[in-house]
Parts: C-alpha cells; structure tokens; sequence
C-alpha cells in the first residue's frame, strides 16, 4: 500500500518524526515521557487524543507517541510510522500482567518473542504460523544496558492477547505459564509483525503492573507517570547513547 503523510490517524507531515518513536500505549504517559525527558518537545499529532511528540534526549532527535490499546491499534500506528513517516525503529513502553513465578511487581520484561491468541497475523496471508520476534540488535543491547544500569530484567517469551477478562474457568494464563512465558500484554505481536513486514526494527521493553497469580497490582496514577525504569532503559538505546 503507497502511503503519505499526514493519514487518516496521523496529523503529521514528513520529517515530523524521529528515526526512533517511544510507543507506550497511554497518551497521559507519551506527554509525560515528551515532558520529563525530551530538550524542546513539540507535539506533532493529537488525532483522537493520541499525542505524539518530538524532541531530543542528549541531543538525538526521538520522538514518542500513544498506541492505544490491543493489536488493532498498534497496528494502526505501527503501521504509519513505518510507512508513511519513515520510522526506522519503535520501542514499546508499556506494562503488561505477570505470569512467570518469582517476577516481581515494576520489574521489566524484554520481550524477545510475542505468542499471540490473536488473528492479526491472518492478515498477511502466510502458509503457516509467523513467529514475531524483537531486533535481535536491540534485545542485546537492551539486556546489556539494563545490566550497567542495574535495572531489574528478564528476557523471554510474552503473549499479546486480544482479551483483558477472561471468562470463569478459563485456565490460558495457566498454560501459557507452564510454557515459559513470562507475562501478557495486549500490542506487542502486532508491532513485532509490522516491523517484520516494514523490514524494520521493534522491541518492546515492558514493566509489570501486576501479577496474575499472585493478584499484586499497582495503580493507575503510577502506570500513567512513575514507570520511567522502562524510558530510560529505551533512551539509552538511542544512537550515541550507552548505558
């Protein structure tokens, strides 16, 4: 599909975009990452509320903007960055729900690969299963720098679902678990697919919000503001930047 900027989801023009977008899911935390981190922040899209905004993080242009929530989504804005403004790379912070025993609320998850129990992947027509995975380059630098940063992390599976509640009985958490799989969120897949197809690059670098079997949770106003572990770790990926 030939596709310009600005689009249907995004008011932007051409160059408005850095090479590398920040993409959390929460509009309330892309402006927070644009205030809190960015020299000169300028906001370059707000269709429907999903801010997007430009700036530089030690003099490197970046920018960051919402996803939305679920595949659709992300595959929506994923898809115009790559396509339509020329991203070269986006970087997912956002949370996701804990499976894997011993994983500890707020600590990060490099998804290194995406299960899913969603469709998405129908839509381009492969013989077979596609199995997303993250830039191989990024996850070893983000798994390095998270160790010279002394962040708490952990490498491996996630599984992007397209349902939030499950229905009385349902026991998927349980056997995704048993599989090794860390936690669940609800984009990554999708963006993992878009960058493959784009012949782009993604990670999503994720903070737990909360834990499925032990029912720990942190609140809203902390997911929307104090997850910053996630947005430095993304930072320091950034050219010219190191750990």
């Amino acid at each position: 599909m030939n596709l310009t900027a600005p689009t249907p989801h995004i008011a932007a023009q051409p160059g408005d975009f850095a090479p590398t977008v920040l993409l959390p899911g929460d509009p309330l935390r892309a402006r927070m990452i644009a205030e809190r981190f960015f020299d000169s922040p300028r906001l370059v899209n707000n269709v429907r509320g999903v801010q997007g905004y430009t700036g530089r993080y030690h003099g490197c242009p970046v920018s960051v903007m919402a996803s939305g929530m679920g595949s659709p989504a992300m595959g929506i804005y994923s898809y115009e960055l790559f396509h339509a403004f020329g991203v070269q790379t986006i970087l997912r912070v956002g949370t996701c729900g804990g499976l894997a025993e011993g994983l500890r609320l707020r600590e990060l998850v490099l998804a290194q690969g995406a299960c899913t129990d969603s469709a998405y992947a129908a839509g381009f027509g492969l013989p077979g299963a596609f199995a997303p995975l993250a830039d191989f380059a990024l996850l070893r630098q983000a798994a390095d720098a998270a160790a010279a940063l002394h962040l708490p992390a952990r490498v491996g599976n996630v599984v992007t679902s397209d349902r939030f509640y499950a229905e009385p009985g349902d026991d998927s958490a349980k056997k995704w678990r048993q599989m090794g799989v860390l936690a669940v969120e609800m984009e990554t897949a999708a963006l993992y697919m878009n960058a493959a197809r784009a012949g782009r690059r993604a990670l999503s670098i994720l903070t737990v919000s909360d834990h499925l079997f032990t029912g720990e949770a942190t609140p809203a106003e902390e997911r929307e503001t104090a997850f910053t572990d996630m947005v430095r770790l993304a930072l320091s990926l950034l050219p010219g930047e190191s750990a």
